[in-house]
C-alpha cells in the first residue's frame, strides 16, 4: 500500500502538466464533491481521501460574506476574500476535524486532519463558489483550479484555487496551502504564482 506521501505526490504529478494548466473539465469531476447550496464537502487526509459534509447556517454565511460587503474595487475584494476564506476555514475546521491543519505537507501517518494542495484547492474553490452563488463577488468570477510543477522542471507539483478579474480577465491564485487552518490564503497574480518554486516541506 502506498504511503500518504506517495499518494499525495502521485496525485499532484498526474494533475500538474508541463503547461501548468489543469486538465479540461470540472475540477469536482476528479476531486471531492461540489458544494450543494450552503452545504460544502471538506476534503482532507490528502488528495480528498476523506470528504466531510458541512452545512453552513445563515449566521455562518453572514460571517463569511461580511468582509466583502464594503469592497469598492477588485483589489479591495481580493483583500476581503482572504479574510472570508480564513473565516470559512475557522468555521468548518471544528466540524470537519481540520482545525489543527498545519502549513504545507505533513508527511507520515495519522494525518486525517491535515490537507495537501489538492484538499486546499478544492475547499477554497468550494467556498468561492458559495460566495459567487450568493452574489457576494462583484469584481471576480470563480474559475477552475490549476497546477504548476511536474518534477522534470525542478519544481514540486502544486495546485491552487483561481479567480478571474471580471474587468480585465486577469487571473489570481488563492492559495491556502502555505498557511495553517484559519489563516488568510496567499493571493497573487497567477502568472507570478506559476513562476514560484515551492517545497512540500513545512518551514
Amino acid at each position: 500500500m502506498r504511503s500518504l506521501r506517495e499518494t499525495g505526490l502521485l496525485v499532484c504529478l498526474v494533475l500538474a502538466l508541463p503547461s501548468g494548466q489543469a486538465r479540461a473539465g470540472d475540477w469536482f469531476d476528479r476531486y471531492g464533491r461540489a458544494p450543494a447550496g450552503d452545504r460544502v464537502y471538506i476534503c482532507h487526509g490528502y488528495s480528498c481521501r476523506i470528504i466531510t459534509p458541512v452545512s453552513l447556517n445563515s449566521a455562518e454565511i453572514d460571517r463569511i460574506i461580511a468582509p466583502l460587503r464594503d469592497a469598492a474595487d477588485a483589489e479591495a475584494e481580493r483583500q476581503a476574500l482572504s479574510r472570508s476564506v480564513a473565516e470559512f476555514e475557522a468555521i468548518v475546521g471544528s466540524r470537519a476535524g481540520t482545525s489543527g491543519d498545519l502549513p504545507a505537507m505533513q508527511f507520515g501517518g495519522g494525518r486525517d486532519n491535515q490537507m495537501d494542495c489538492i484538499d486546499e484547492a478544492t475547499n477554497t474553490t468550494s467556498v468561492l463558489r458559495v460566495l459567487a452563488r450568493r452574489g457576494a463577488l462583484q469584481f471576480h468570477k470563480v474559475v477552475q483550479p490549476t497546477a504548476r510543477g511536474f518534477f522534470l522542471d525542478g519544481r514540486y507539483p502544486h495546485a491552487t484555487a483561481v479567480l478571474a478579474e471580471v474587468a480585465t480577465g486577469r487571473k489570481w491564485s488563492v492559495d491556502s496551502w502555505p498557511h495553517a487552518n484559519g489563516e488568510p490564503p496567499v493571493i497573487m497574480p497567477l502568472s507570478k504564482w506559476f513562476r514560484q518554486r515551492t517545497s512540500a516541506l513545512p518551514s
